[in-house]
């Protein structure tokens, strides 16, 4: 019988573009999009930078992959890890269970395409196998939002490396790995996977600025899998069927059900159901109250000095240091303070780049309007994500003008719900990359990628697409 890393082999080896739904491809274009231009937004934020320059001290600056916006090229490696931390360094990327997936699998397959000027349907391929897996894999272990006794209980040890799968299985895709070096590939990938560190981030605050895990080094590690592989080293086959000495035992995991990863696989597609986007560049855990707080402010002309206060309730279970810290170093720190978020959106500062400017992060005004901010626990959050895994309930009171408004949410902006109104429609994502890549690409090139990146299956040689993602001002 073979083994889990064989089934996910034979899986992402021998899956055509032909062979996927239509829903499926239409996400992984919009996945595409959203972080290209999550990339871009990232290049005036000094902790992307800081990876954008180890990517091109690994690699050159004259190799065949692009930094995405910068006008420099480096190695596979170096712009895969510069463009990882770009497209997670604002944290406005997509996200989908176990959390951040898209910055640590897709840059590596970026790269590679690239340089082997794969074709669009190669690449998309790729995205939706390296999602899909991630997803499946997600699901067997430990889980942010797992629910025990009625409670949302965050495991000791968290964090995102079961992703990296998919992130190798992505790179074999590109490659167009036969089933047996993908098989050596994933297995490769077990056995030198990082260790989830998530945990220690959280409970540490002021947090350290490379978040819940380096995106670059992430990424960096499905291109070397997929590498060793090629070039012949063998891995691990069993890594994941052995819960006693295999990657359940090694990477922390409480709980393993592998199951779901390989019940009816490539025949069932579950990743598109709960892919969401972001529209706001802060922790997903704060978007529904700025859905409901943006439209008070803006609704009723509430001015930030007008606000009394704000009182807020949603997830349960970030009542931990990172997400209630109040010292505001950098960006980083904003990013995931809920006061801070609360107090910043209440500005009516339209969502993107400009949220995490130091100028905006230190305004005055935000700072005193954080003071008069609270964050509270959601009494019925548990229960409503037992419910509906995408739930995010939460309630707003905001006081203005001697009177209270409310404002509820049961899903937020940007996921797949009962809701339509929730769901990021192509000409949001579109809006959005538009507003992120506004002033760094010219006119011309940012209506080519988006053209051809909704067409990318016609695509014959994805470099061509890529070599549009450059800051104008190199070109001319």
């Amino acid at each position: 019988m073979s083994t889990i890393v064989e089934r996910l082999a034979e899986f992402a080896a021998n899956i055509r573009l032909e062979a996927l739904p239509d829903s499926v491809v239409a996400e992984s274009k919009r996945v595409l999009l959203d972080s290209l231009g999550c990339a871009v937004a990232s290049l005036e934020d000094a902790a992307s930078q800081r990876g954008v320059e180890y990517g091109v001290q690994l690699g050159g600056e004259n190799g065949p992959a692009t930094i995405l916006g910068t006008g420099r090229t480096s190695s596979v490696g170096g712009a895969a890890f510069a463009n990882a931390e770009l497209i997670n360094g604002l944290d406005q990327d997509a996200v989908l269970p176990p959390g951040h997936v898209t910055p640590y699998v897709l840059p590596g397959a970026l790269a590679n395409a690239e340089a082997l000027g794969a074709s669009g349907a190669r690449l998309l391929t790729a995205i939706a196998v390296a999602h899909e897996m991630s997803y499946r894999i997600g699901q067997a272990t430990d889980y942010l939002r797992d629910i025990r006794d009625g409670v949302v209980t965050i495991p000791k040890i968290i964090g995102y490396s079961s992703t990296l799968f998919g992130g190798a299985a992505a790179n074999g895709v590109v490659k167009g790995f036969l089933t047996e070096t993908m098989a050596d590939a994933l297995g490769i990938m077990g056995s030198t996977m990082p260790t989830n560190t998530q945990r220690a981030w959280m409970m540490h605050a002021p947090s350290t600025t490379i978040k819940y895990q380096l995106p670059g080094a992430m990424a960096l590690s499905t291109v070397t899998a997929a590498a060793m592989a090629e070039l012949g080293h063998t891995g691990d086959r069993a890594i994941l069927d052995d819960r006693e000495f295999g990657f359940p035992r090694f990477i922390g995991t409480a709980r393993w059900e592998p199951a779901p990863i390989t019940a009816e696989l490539g025949e069932q597609w579950t990743f598109p159901q709960y892919q969401a986007f972001k529209p706001y560049p802060h922790c997903r855990v704060m978007h529904g109250l700025f859905d409901a707080l943006i439209e008070i402010v803006t609704e009723h002309d509430i001015r930030p000095g007008e606000i009394e206060s704000i009182d807020a309730w949603g997830e349960s279970f970030v009542m931990q240091p990172v997400w209630v810290n109040e010292d505001i170093r950098n960006p980083r720190d904003a990013q995931f303070s809920m006061t801070h978020g609360l107090a910043l959106a209440a500005h009516r500062l339209p969502p993107g780049k400009g949220w995490q400017t130091m100028d905006a992060i230190h305004d005055r005004s935000v700072l005193d309007l954080m003071a008069r901010s609270t964050f509270h626990a959601h009494p019925d959050f548990a229960e409503a994500l037992a419910a509906d895994p995408s739930a995010r309930t939460t309630r707003l009171e905001l006081r203005a003008h001697g009177q209270s408004f409310v404002g509820e949410r049961q899903y937020p902006k940007g996921v797949l719900s009962p809701n339509p109104d929730t769901y990021m429609t192509d000409e949001e994502l579109i809006a959005k990359f538009r507003h992120n890549v506004d002033g760094m690409l010219a006119d011309d090139d940012i209506d080519h990628v988006i053209d051809a990146v909704f067409d990318l299956e016609q695509v014959d040689d994805v470099s061509v697409v890529l070599g549009r993602m450059r800051v104008a001002a190199i070109r001319s």
